[in-house]
């Protein structure tokens, strides 16, 4: 597929600016402002307080839709607290917050990680005041996880790719398998007491996986609500990726002509079968064609605490795979917990754990799902918000 064709997003769909295809190069890839993507040169020489250094590498963590939902709190000595933003949830893609909280758990990796490296141990206390509920509607402002500054630290040599880690959504090569021994390196990376890794390059299961990924993705594209919601996280251009260095941005020139010219509507859906549409739907058919193997991760059940430590082991499967030149990107269409999605969401856990979809928080439960194979094509760093605005101080 001609991928100057589409606009890509990052939550792993594609918005097509309809009738300026043949604009062709145009699509190209434009920088981000610099100051967008600072934080990825990581915190300047002028910050000494060394929670804040650290808070300045935690910010870099993976998160569903590029929302950064953080709070962190300075103002107790020696200690960094930190809270679930409820302004930046997505109420429709994942009604029970889980993913938010998975990508807490990458924060929070990072965050002791970039202690470690100053010599700085960390004492971890996940929810001191009691988890979140499970409806959205009922979270409240109790913090997540309380780091407590003790003891020496110790460098995880993980930490020398926090800067150069991407999720790379596309290009994969598919003439460069992925050995089996790469996929154990991985998954024994990010095996720890509360989550199991695994994964597949066996051919079977591999189309297996991408049937059932590429269906949810069809149906994912088809949902109103969910596909509004994600529109309303687009940051198209300059001005609107630093008003908020935040959500999906874009700064190529279809994307900006579209959006000027009222070719792209930020509140609809397309129509089925629209030239849009079509694209949309040759995007997943592609992307999961494109994988060259699964790797997963999963929990014995699915308490807040099980989805916070599945982002830590999240990131650092990550991490390694930048150390080892691989490509991961999470497939979260048939983790999402809607109604629509239930069948997908069953047939991920038949095929990775044999048996259905958890009902309840002591049922094991696939917390990751991700699509790996060799890149072919380098991934941009994505906007984070400036540091000042996560920290309360």
């Amino acid at each position: 597929m001609d991928r100057r064709n589409f606009i890509r997003l990052a939550g792993g769909g594609v918005l097509v600016a309809a009738g300026v295809g043949s604009l062709g190069g145009c699509a190209s890839f434009t920088a981000f402002p610099a100051e967008a993507v600072e934080a990825w040169s990581g915190p300047g020489s002028a910050e000494r307080d060394p929670r804040r250094r650290a808070v300045a590498y935690a910010i870099t963590a993976p998160n569903p839709h590029n929302m950064q939902p953080w709070i962190v709190d300075l103002r107790e000595a020696n200690a960094i607290t930190l809270y679930c933003d409820r302004d930046r949830l997505l109420a429709d893609s994942d009604p029970f917050g889980r993913q938010i909280l998975v990508g807490h758990g990458c924060f929070l990796e990072l965050l002791v990680q970039a202690l470690g490296d100053q010599g700085i141990g960390a004492r971890v206390t996940l929810w001191p005041q009691g988890a979140l509920p499970q409806p959205l509607a009922q979270w409240d402002q109790r913090p997540v996880a309380r780091v407590e500054l003790a003891g020496q630290g110790q460098r995880d040599p993980l930490f020398a790719h926090v800067l150069a880690r991407r999720t790379a959504r596309w290009g994969y090569d598919m003439s460069k398998p992925i050995s089996a021994d790469v996929l154990r390196t991985l998954s024994s990376t990010a095996q720890s007491n509360a989550v199991a890794a695994g994964g597949t390059v066996e051919a079977a299961q591999v189309q297996r996986l991408r049937d059932i990924a590429r269906e949810a993705g069809l149906l994912d594209k088809k949902v109103p609500r969910v596909v509004i919601e994600t529109l309303g996280k687009l940051r198209i251009g300059s001005a609107e990726i630093m008003a908020h260095r935040d959500g999906v941005a874009l700064t190529n020139f279809l994307a900006r002509f579209a959006d000027t010219f009222g070719m792209l509507d930020r509140k609809a859906v397309p129509a089925p079968g629209s030239p849009a549409d079509k694209q949309m739907t040759e995007m997943y058919v592609t992307t999961t064609q494109e994988t060259m193997g699964w790797i997963w991760l999963t929990t014995a059940g699915n308490r807040r605490d099980q989805q916070v430590e599945a982002g830590r082991a999240f990131v650092r499967l990550q991490l390694k795979a930048t150390e080892l030149g691989i490509g991961v990107h999470p497939m979260s269409q048939a983790l999402q917990e809607y109604p629509e999605m239930a069948a997908h969401y069953t047939a991920v856990h038949r095929a990775v754990l044999n048996r259905d979809a958890p009902r309840s928080e002591s049922d094991a439960t696939v917390q990751m799902l991700c699509r790996i194979g060799y890149t072919t094509e380098p991934t941009p760093a994505a906007p984070r918000r400036a540091l000042a605005s996560v920290i309360r101080a």
